[in-house]
């Protein structure tokens, strides 16, 4: 039986989570596409099934402990081993610090923090019988400085990120690769397509990274040696300035 891979935070066909699965599914994995839109899933699903691979959507809230736990039983009940998973949802609240209620920051930390909690604490458990799997969790710019008006934002990526070097350091000797990716510019998707284009066309040819490229990443750091592992990579345009 081929090994499973999973994709959490799974939205429209052009965007990341949806590369990553195509992407997962092109080497012959069973991709389990997670996320809280029934129909975005089915779309991508069906739209890996009409390549020839396999695709499961289910439905899920990153900050929901139950249903956290429910994506990893029905990954379990497949049988099929967990090779790779994706943690990939990213929730931005634009707002200066003294607009930043209680409600909002809350909503941020649970959505990217809590979330990645949720999901690399099951992913492990699933992973570690068979000492071995590749877990990538997206982070952003944030990840690593805050600016206004995205301090809320940030503070909860930065979690993210301590989450993942926490992680690297516990299971990496007990064959878990743990990895924290920082999206360092705007990913070419529908959601920037559709909120803001006149961003995008100021950008030009090659000025935002393409979910393509960054899946093709992913999976090279799910092929790596275990004698040279990578904890933390950052992806950006050759036009971005750092």
């Amino acid at each position: 039986m081929t090994a499973a891979a999973l994709v959490l935070g799974v939205g429209p066909k052009q965007g990341l989570g949806a590369a990553l699965a195509r992407r997962f599914a092109a080497e012959g994995l069973a991709v389990f596409v997670a996320g809280r839109s029934p129909a975005k899933l089915a779309s991508v699903a069906a739209d890996i099934a009409d390549s020839g691979g396999t695709a499961i959507p289910v439905v899920a809230d990153a900050t929901v402990e139950a249903d956290v736990r429910r994506l990893f039983e029905k990954i379990g009940e497949s049988g099929r081993p967990l090779a790779v998973a994706a943690y990939n949802v990213d929730s931005n609240l634009r707002a200066p610090l003294l607009e930043t209620d209680l409600d909002m920051f809350t909503a941020l930390w649970r959505q990217n923090s809590l979330g990645a909690f949720l999901f690399g604490r099951e992913a492990v458990r699933q992973m570690l019988p068979n000492r071995k799997g590749t877990l990538i969790f997206t982070g952003a710019t944030a990840s690593l400085r805050a600016r206004p008006p995205f301090t809320a934002f940030s503070a909860a990526k930065a979690a993210v990120r301590a989450l993942t070097q926490g992680m690297a350091r516990e299971f990496g000797p007990q064959g878990i690769h743990v990895v924290h990716a920082v999206i360092d510019g705007v990913i070419d998707g529908d959601r920037a397509r559709s909120q803001f284009p006149q961003f995008v066309a100021a950008k030009g040819d090659d000025g935002m990274l393409l979910p393509e490229a960054i899946a093709e990443t992913y999976w090279h750091l799910h092929c790596q040696h275990p004698s040279a592992w990578s904890h933390e990579i950052d992806l950006r345009p050759f036009k971005e300035t750092f």
